[in-house]
């Protein structure tokens, strides 16, 4: 098994860090995770943040970076990803307007167009995943597959959200063996409860329904670089909820490599 690296989507602590960015940063780095996936920067500085994360040693793994900000801030974007040494510039989310199929054949025009920008620089463009890839078809093929199979891994990368593959009725073990060597990120994130359409809780690694070690193995085998654990909602105070998380993974997964 092949050891990936264990990273935090600062998404699951905003509230957190709406009060303390750099003070969450830091709890963050005491609880064992070693790289940090930015989704806003809390209006620190480039060199700061990049400082910041050298003191600590936690490794700027990427940034979420809205449509609105690939499409209107893009080289500000840029800059601060290689001011703090980050590899990857990630598309999280469509909002619902955007998300016809008219809207998608746009998107994977544009999509190249910012990942060819993005390979300029050394950095590597992905998309992450909710349900709703999995519910719009282009010329019969789900958006999910039609995203990767029409725009090419130079200027797309996978970042599979293994929580909404499984919530939208695939197995998730088989599609991150599907797209091997195209995944360097991994959401892992653990559901409860959960047909389809129906509600759902997204809860600490462990405490739902996901086969997460089977998830991990096939990760381990497909080139993942990355494990980045994101709660959505946490019903517990977030960095408690993140501790668990780590702390199922070292006692699951780390302890493999003691």
């Amino acid at each position: 098994m092949t050891r990936m690296g264990i990273g935090l989507q600062m998404y699951t602590l905003r509230d957190v860090t709406a009060v303390d960015f750099e003070g969450t940063l830091r709890k963050v780095a005491a609880l064992g995770y070693e790289g940090v996936e930015f989704a806003g920067y809390g209006g620190i500085e480039a060199e700061r943040m990049r400082d910041l994360l050298q003191e600590l040693g936690l490794q700027a793994i990427g940034s979420h970076i809205g449509l609105h900000l690939l499409e209107g801030n893009l080289e500000n974007e840029i800059a601060y990803l290689k001011t703090i040494g980050a590899k990857y510039a990630i598309c999280p989310w469509l909002p619902q307007e955007a998300r016809d199929a008219e809207a998608w054949r746009g998107h994977l025009v544009k999509f190249e167009q910012y990942g060819k920008r993005f390979r300029e620089e050394g950095i590597a463009f992905a998309y992450h995943n909710h349900e709703f890839e999995f519910e719009v078809e282009l010329d019969g093929q789900v958006v999910f597959d039609a995203l990767y199979e029409r725009i090419s891994p130079e200027y797309l990368q996978v970042e599979m959200d293994i929580g909404w593959v499984q919530y939208s009725g695939i197995d998730p073990v088989s599609y991150v063996k599907k797209y091997a060597g195209r995944l360097p990120l991994l959401h892992l994130k653990d559901f409860r409860s959960g047909e389809k359409g129906g509600q759902i809780d997204t809860v600490e690694l462990g405490k739902g329904d996901l086969p997460l070690e089977a998830v991990i193995a096939a990760a381990s085998e497909s080139s993942v670089e990355w494990i980045i654990v994101e709660q959505d909602v946490c019903a517990n105070p977030p960095l408690e909820s993140v501790a668990t998380s780590i702390e199922w993974l070292k006692q699951n997964y780390l302890s493999k490599f003691e």
